[in-house]
């Protein structure tokens, strides 16, 4: 049904409901008149004229959402409407898939960052740890040379500065030892 026929419906749903009203003045009328009989007769029609235009209302309306949900179902399985929703399904998994990617290249950074860092401090430990070796190898070749006070602040200094993991107090260590020389 097109909405032109929905139209002329209300529209003699409407005229059933104005027409009934003349109906029940009338029964009124006689009702004051006291003529009998007639009034109950006018009184079930305009009844009748009101029931008819409210059903004729109501099977419009259910004819209406009936119409409206049947074309709804039938577009929903249609072809078109199929292809639509892979398409959309297919970019919403493209979209996760970008986002499941982004996560895991920042992970992969964070990770890499981390490893990166712990070998840097583990090769700084194992440069400071050969670098005092040295000193010591140094101290040790001098210790003749130096007073036992000034050597001893030495080899104090560099376990300090080794424990310390200082890299740059160690390589001071070394140049001022190699100038005592």
């Amino acid at each position: 049904m097109d909405v032109t026929v929905f139209i002329l419906i209300i529209r003699i749903s409407l005229l059933l409901i104005l027409a009934s009203l003349p109906v029940f003045l009338l029964v009124e009328l006689l009702v004051r008149l006291a003529v009998p009989g007639l009034p109950n007769a006018l009184t079930l029609l305009g009844s009748a004229m009101l029931l008819s235009a409210f059903a004729v209302l109501i099977l419009a309306g259910l004819l209406a959402v009936f119409k409206i949900v049947i074309l709804a179902t039938v577009d929903y399985f249609s072809a078109k409407q199929r292809a639509q929703r892979r398409v959309w399904f297919v970019q919403s998994r493209q979209e996760q898939i970008k986002r499941l990617f982004y996560f895991k290249t920042k992970q992969i950074q964070y990770i890499n960052e981390l490893n990166r860092k712990r070998l840097l401090k583990r090769n700084n430990r194992k440069h400071i740890r050969s670098l005092s070796r040295s000193i010591d190898k140094d101290l040790l070749l001098i210790k003749t040379k130096l007073p036992g006070s000034t050597y001893l602040q030495l080899q104090q200094d560099n376990a300090r500065y080794r424990n310390r993991q200082d890299i740059e107090a160690l390589l001071e260590l070394q140049q001022k030892i190699s100038t005592l020389v």
